[in-house]
């Protein structure tokens, strides 16, 4: 068993931190913010993660988990210290460091012990060799200190999950006892572990994210043109998932990724290529292709009406993905201020993220429009002129097509995340508008037709 302190509790370190004592090590999570070290005591987690808070609950009931503010104790007497603070995007793509830089200078002063310093966080290629410098520049006592990567591959809305059983463990080191001390705080995992130099492990992160997301730009790209030749986008997908080269996941077409890590790290992944002299086009061509998928629909649809002004618009999903309360560079923030500058009256429902949401989005009057949040679907599309799908919630899914066709004024619905069969919304009689398939269009004469059919 180790001594483990944790610095910073988002997705990242707080989900770290609860894992690791799961596993059996003695773990002290640090946070700047007292009242939020007092929820987390009391079993409340600040995040929104499924089987979390079950953890903390039991791990701080058994003692192998606890919480601070009081960095110079959680870091004088601990064997590893895991940083798993934010690196925010900054205007020109980079990596924000200062809060890593923040907690490298506390541990410098506070170390009182030999002790591995472990980087969580995503962070520029060769960050690593800066902290470990940073920290020997700020060393106050003479214990032997070094700095491994340990870059995480957690999703939100599975990340317990993802870091109990994930597929393998991505480490960094420069040196046998960094090496072998990491291991063995892994090893209760039980799990496949590939051992790398600093930077390579840094660079692994990046290039994983970068991938996914460049399948995802790519199939939203084919679903663009799948639109304009009469091909079917799932089809396709379908049939390209067979191919064991290629995979089944990440193949889902739709209106772009969101989320804390994916946006980011293309743009970083892209920023460190230019500032080393190299163009990295297929992570360019993913971030432009994402950029513009976000606002197809609305683009669509702004076509398709003559104005938004005083139509009452239902947003359904307000999150990047279910799952989670994460709004970070969700598709909702892009569509739904232009929404509100259109003069629409939005009616949002998502289960978790509506709060949120309302912080940057205050209910009532905004711009020159409206903005309600609603506790169900039904009253999100009762009455409604049109709808947008954002977030694939389980209780959109469970709508059926006469839902739209029965509850709204005119159903016309715009899906993000291709939900529904376009057959049976099209039997449904709904004007059903999708990424990268045909469209299900009403007839506006189609109950004149039932009647001449009648009469005939």
């Amino acid at each position: 068993m180790f001594k483990i302190a944790v610095a910073g509790t988002g997705y990242v370190g707080l989900v770290a931190g609860v894992c690791f004592a799961e596993m059996g090590h003695k773990v002290i999570c640090v946070d700047i913010d007292e009242n939020k070290v007092n929820q987390m005591k009391s079993g409340v987690s600040p995040i929104y993660e499924a089987g979390l808070e079950e953890l903390m609950r039991k791990n701080y009931n058994t003692g192998t988990l606890n919480y601070t503010t009081d960095y110079q104790a959680a870091y004088k007497e601990a064997d590893a210290i895991f940083i798993g603070v934010g690196t925010p995007e900054q205007p020109d793509g980079s990596a924000n460091l200062s809060y890593i830089a923040t907690v490298a200078r506390q541990i410098a002063e506070s170390v009182e012990k030999d002790c591995l310093v472990v980087v969580k966080s995503t962070v520029p290629v060769g960050t690593n060799d800066k902290v470990e410098q940073f920290i020997q520049d700020f060393l106050v006592n003479d214990v032997h200190v070094e700095v491994a990567s340990n870059p995480e591959f957690l999703a939100q809305g599975s990340a317990v999950r993802d870091t109990l059983h994930a597929d393998r463990i991505v480490i960094g080191t420069e040196s046998k006892w960094a090496e072998e001390r990491l291991m063995k705080i892994y090893e209760p995992f039980k799990l496949p572990i590939v051992s790398v130099n600093r930077r390579s492990a840094e660079m692994i992160k990046y290039a994983s994210n970068d991938f996914l997301a460049l399948k995802i730009s790519y199939m939203n790209d084919i679903a663009n043109l799948c639109e304009l030749v009469g091909a079917d986008v799932q089809d396709v997908a379908r049939g390209m998932s067979y191919d064991d080269r290629i995979g089944s996941k990440f193949l889902n077409a739709g209106i772009g990724f969101g989320g804390s890590c994916f946006p980011k790290d293309t743009k970083a992944l892209d920023y460190i290529a230019e500032q080393n002299g190299y163009q990295l086009k297929t992570v360019k061509a993913a971030i432009d292709v994402n950029k513009d998928q976000k606002v197809l629909l609305y683009k669509k649809a702004s076509k398709r009406l003559i104005t938004f002004n005083g139509l009452k618009v239902a947003v359904l999903g307000l999150t990047f993905k279910p799952g989670t309360d994460d709004l970070r560079e969700a598709a909702s923030l892009e569509n739904i201020p232009l929404l509100l500058e259109q003069g629409a009256d939005v009616y949002a429902f998502d289960p978790v993220g509506a709060n949120n949401f309302a912080r940057l989005y205050p209910e009532g009057k905004n711009k020159k429009g409206s903005i309600k949040y609603v506790s169900n679907v039904e009253e999100a599309l009762k009455d409604a002129n049109v709808c947008f799908i954002f977030t694939e919630w389980g209780e959109v899914k469970a709508l059926t097509p006469d839902t739209y066709k029965n509850l709204m004024r005119t159903p016309l619905v715009y899906d993000g995340r291709n939900i529904y069969d376009v057959n049976q919304m099209e039997l449904a009689d709904v004007e059903y508008h999708s990424v990268g398939r045909k469209t299900a269009v009403r007839s506006a004469n189609e109950g004149a037709k039932k009647v001449e059919l009648q009469n005939a």
